[in-house]
């Protein structure tokens, strides 16, 4: 999976899709209050590195975690310097609330805010859903990162160091 940059002092200007509102869907910034319902519904449905990454940005001065809710159900997150700095990610959306904007509000709540916070470019670490990106903004692949910085991640604990 590639990373892709994205140039922030670019971004297109998205409006929030009005069928959000209409469905009673908020996209704002979580509290630090929050942090365990947010963690534990990020673990729950993407896993423990996810949840590990998200973590992440409850540590910052400002969390830099965004959620999509309705009413007290949690539809989606999308986070920034978590994993590295200026790398946008981890993103999640619950899958019966794809298609109706959730995933874009997201994205944009995030990336604006990084432009905010004086960042020029974010990264985008190892996409996955690329099409979702490239309909939205206008990316950048960077050449060599297949790998990325996710390469030497341990995935399990192992069971002590190698004979030797």
């Amino acid at each position: 999976m590639t990373d892709l940059l994205v140039r922030l002092y670019d971004l297109p200007a998205i409006a929030p899709r009005p069928a959000l509102a209409d469905r009673g869907i908020a996209i704002r910034r979580a509290m630090a209050a929050e942090r365990h319902l947010v963690l534990s519904w990020v673990k729950a449905r993407f896993g423990d590195a996810w949840e590990s990454e998200a973590a992440r940005a409850f540590t910052r001065p400002v969390t830099t975690l965004w959620i999509a809710v309705q009413e007290t159900a949690i539809l989606g997150f999308a986070c920034y310097d978590c994993s590295m700095r200026g790398f946008f990610g981890p993103t999640g959306v619950y899958p019966a609330a794809r298609g109706l904007g959730v995933g874009e509000g997201l994205l944009f709540a995030t990336l604006n805010d990084m432009r905010a916070m004086e960042y020029g470019y974010a990264i985008i670490g190892g996409v996955g859903p690329e099409a979702f990106y490239r309909r939205w903004l206008d990316v950048i692949a960077i050449p060599g990162s297949d790998t990325g910085i996710y390469g030497d991640m341990l995935h399990s604990p192992g069971d002590g160091p190698p004979d030797a």
